[in-house]
């Protein structure tokens, strides 16, 4: 019999080593994605005091349409990056949460630097 790997187990690998290599600071916070299949989620986070300073996700009462696309994650970017510039926050450090640079999580970064943020 043919086992097939776990492709999140995979992802939380590739996760923990780029989180060996990052870390926000508050100078500089992450902007940490986490994507499902049907939503996407964002936050600036401050590695060294330990609170999450900004979010924003598909998830929410006053997201419209669905949170599983393109537009969604554009949106999703856009949203965080205005609440984060309202704390003042312009640069960021990305973390992809182990997820290819690509569709979704490409989408998300691109509406966060149109939104102002700077990585």
């Amino acid at each position: 019999m043919v086992s097939r790997k776990d492709s999140n187990i995979q992802r939380l690998k590739r996760h923990k080593r780029v989180r060996a290599k990052i870390s926000g600071t508050a100078a500089r916070p992450r902007l940490c994605v986490y994507r499902s299949l049907n939503n996407i989620q964002a936050q600036v986070i401050d590695d060294v005091a330990g609170v999450t300073l900004a979010s924003a996700s598909s998830l929410e009462k006053a997201f419209e349409g669905n949170g599983g696309n393109k537009e969604a994650a554009k949106k999703v970017g856009k949203l965080v990056a205005e609440r984060a510039a309202a704390k003042g926050i312009t640069e960021v450090v990305f973390d992809r949460g182990g997820y290819v640079y690509h569709g979704r999580v490409l989408e998300l970064a691109e509406g966060a630097r149109e939104g102002g943020l700077k990585f």
